[in-house]
């Protein structure tokens, strides 16, 4: 069918949302916005679904989401799981009305549907899954993206988001599946009257919330002065719980971003990684002057701090920074408590920092490496709990400020993340110590590691193209060379037997400087390098990170 038939196609059918007739009618003279909107289906893969809201088969709309829940549905029919899954949604723009959608799909399929009455994280989400028995999870979630996107995330019985052969299963349910005529759909109301979709009751939530508690180190926080933004999303209600419980009482919350609210207006793009989305609690602290800022993201799966600088102002912890902090203070604290299992297991990812290696090994800590997506940190607390040892897990942790110290979910947990740096932070007040000097007392054992990311965004249909090409070339002629230094080696995960699930990522080995690796986003359409380095101090490793940053522009 050619675009415009399309165009035509759902200009006709698409009249349940206004909002995509509209849009429709906007652009039908224009070929090039046609021809983004409808070049492809939004791609579906262990993620699920992401990206911009709007009219078309490559965009978020209810049309999509059913086509997907659909192919959902299929799947799970088709196997012994348990015929139930739980709902989830966060502030985005149009997440209620995806949720209440996806669930009236499953109802129409002879599958239960558990919908959280309000906005709710990720992460609880993924304990919904295992406390409800339910054979799959869905969260309607952009995660950290602009408030343009939204997503659809899949997560299956474990906890865990989808496995690539399940993703797999799922997307040919779906490649069969006419989004129009080829979705079954139940009356929400009269579905919830028979029971065919519930209200996920609080005590479910509260579980969780006391599940993240009881894996408290157990340091007082009582003196503790936070002051805490959820980003206008989701974060606030659990966030908030487990604080009273764990006795912060001088708690500030950003006024301006506290309320639920998917446009994002104070930080379009509402990732606490970076300095823009956290300028309004970085502005607080000047009249609050807190011990510590934190910040999570709208599904509250990352979590962001920012600690005294000791000059009057405030100074961002990195991901990897917050990990090895975590991690050391996780080690010395159950160490100090006789509370450290036998043959403990930390696990990160193999873009993650290199100073995790040796911190692991200090404290007798193995460290293993996965492939970026805490799905695999998450499928390793699996393995352990597989071998009867699920104990032996102690900390995971990505780059991209995901963190979780124990085997209550199998995701990435801000709430639990929250916990642990309050603690932390708590822990080293009491040494007369913040977590910037504490950091830097790391840096001076461990060794000055610094890393760096790049990314160059794709868009469009000649932009994957292009970003394919770009990893082609790369594969095929790799560099000898990056910013003056000799590549010593190349590992590529798609062809090297790394023992990982075969994925498209590219690292290369460099002479006297660390590592670059490249690998196209799971998520979005962009192409992303990370930059590694270990200098012999602070300057060092700056100058180091600048220039390697430098070689790896030229690489694109």
């Amino acid at each position: 069918m050619t675009y415009e038939n399309q165009l035509r196609l759902w200009l006709d059918r698409a009249g349940e949302d206004p909002d995509l007739t509209a849009e429709l009618q906007s652009i039908r003279n224009d070929e090039k916005a046609v021809s983004d909107r409808f070049y492809r289906h939004l791609a579906f893969g262990t993620g699920g679904l992401r990206g911009v809201l709007g009219a078309g088969t490559n965009r978020m709309n209810i049309y999509t989401v059913r086509r997907a829940t659909q192919g959902l549905a299929d799947y799970l029919n088709a196997t012994d799981l348990p015929k139930s899954v739980a709902i989830a949604h966060d502030s985005r723009v149009k997440g209620d009305l995806f949720a209440r959608e996806a669930a009236r799909v499953l109802a129409a399929n002879g599958i239960t549907a558990h919908l959280y009455p309000r906005l709710e994280p990720t992460p609880a989400l993924s304990w919904a899954v295992r406390y409800l028995r339910c054979g799959a999870g869905i969260c309607v979630t952009a995660s950290h993206n602009p408030s343009q996107y939204n997503g659809y995330k899949v997560y299956g019985a474990d906890g865990c988001q989808i496995t690539p052969e399940a993703a797999e299963k799922v997307l040919a349910a779906m490649e069969k599946t006419d989004c129009f005529d080829g979705v079954k759909l139940a009356d929400y109301d009269a579905a919830a009257a028979e029971g065919k979709i519930q209200i996920i009751p609080d005590k479910c939530l509260d579980a969780f919330v006391d599940a993240v508690l009881a894996l408290r180190p157990g340091n007082d926080v009582s003196k503790l002065k936070l002051v805490y933004t959820p980003l206008n999303g989701s974060g606030l209600e659990c966030v908030k719980k487990l604080l009273a419980k764990m006795g912060v009482t001088e708690l500030t919350v950003v006024p301006s971003q506290e309320a639920p609210d998917g446009h994002f207006p104070t930080c379009p793009y509402p990732n606490p990684e970076i300095r823009e989305a956290m300028e309004e609690g970085l502005r607080l602290c000047g009249e609050v002057h807190p011990d510590l800022l934190i910040g999570t993201d709208p599904d509250c799966d990352r979590m962001g701090a920012a600690v005294p600088d000791g000059q009057g102002g405030y100074r961002l912890i990195t991901g990897n920074e917050m990990g090895v902090l975590l991690l050391d203070y996780l080690c010395r604290t159950r160490i100090a408590r006789n509370t450290m299992p036998r043959n403990p297991v930390a696990v990160t990812t193999i873009v993650s920092t290199d100073m995790a290696t040796p911190v692991a090994q200090s404290y007798g800590v193995e460290l293993r490496r996965t492939l970026t997506g805490f799905k695999y940190i998450g499928e390793q607390i699996g393995l352990l709990e597989a071998e009867g040892h699920p104990e032996r897990y102690l900390f995971g942790f990505e780059e991209s400020y995901g963190y979780l110290s124990g085997a209550h979910v199998r995701d990435k947990d801000a709430v639990n993340a929250v916990m642990l740096a309050c603690e932390c932070a708590a822990w080293y007040a009491g040494q007369g110590m913040t977590l910037l000097d504490a950091m830097n007392a790391l840096y001076e054992k461990f060794g000055f590691y610094r890393n760096g990311l790049l990314s160059r965004a794709f868009e469009g249909q000649d932009g994957m193209a292009a970003m394919d090409a770009l990893m082609k070339s790369l594969r095929t002629a790799p560099p000898v060379e990056i910013a003056g230094w000799k590549v010593n080696g190349m590992t590529d995960y798609l062809n090297d037997g790394t023992g990982l699930i075969p994925s498209d990522v590219l690292e290369f080995r460099l002479e006297d400087a660390g590592k670059v690796i490249v690998r196209p986003s799971g998520t979005e359409p962009k192409l992303k390098i990370y930059l590694s380095v270990r200098g012999s101090g602070e300057e060092d490793a700056a100058a180091r990170l600048e220039r390697l940053s430098r070689g790896a522009e030229a690489l694109l």
